[in-house]
């Protein structure tokens, strides 16, 4: 699967580590959507300002990758948005476990949940700007919604 192998710990340091990836890309992921759904919505070229941001230090893997799905519409999964949204479910379970403050991701799990009654639970996790692009009447692709 992986080409690089990091032994993190004993038992348990796995899904830590794995609890702390979802953290960073489903926050990143919501960051893209956030930033190119206000792109749209000032009528500047969402298209554009991901390639701008692509040059800069915002470049991404997740801005790469996610943010040209959002672009195109693209949410056939490659992680489905229910995934997602039960790691989030997982990681909120941890960090109140062990007393951890994650004020921004909870936030972030709040759209994962929201996508599952919004029937967007098989879609890739992407698809986390359509609910920005409902709440802003604007998609990325270009339009009103």
């Amino acid at each position: 699967m992986g080409g690089t192998i990091v032994h993190v710990g004993a038992a348990g340091a796995g899904q830590v580590t794995k609890t702390c990836n979802q953290i960073v890309v489903a926050s990143a992921v919501e960051a893209v959507a956030e930033a190119l759904v206000l792109a749209a919505k000032a009528g500047v070229d969402p298209a554009k300002v991901r390639e701008a941001l692509l040059g800069g230090f915002a470049g991404s893997k997740v801005l790469e990758v996610h943010g040209q799905r959002m672009l195109d519409g693209n949410f056939v999964p490659g992680f489905r948005s229910a995934l997602m949204a039960k790691d989030g479910r997982i990681v909120v379970k941890a960090a109140e476990d062990l007393g951890a403050p994650i004020p921004a991701f909870r936030e972030v799990n709040e759209r994962l949940q929201a996508m599952l009654p919004a029937g967007r639970g098989d879609l890739d996790y992407a698809a986390l700007v359509t609910l920005l692009e409902d709440e802003a009447g604007r998609s990325v692709a270009g339009g009103d919604r």
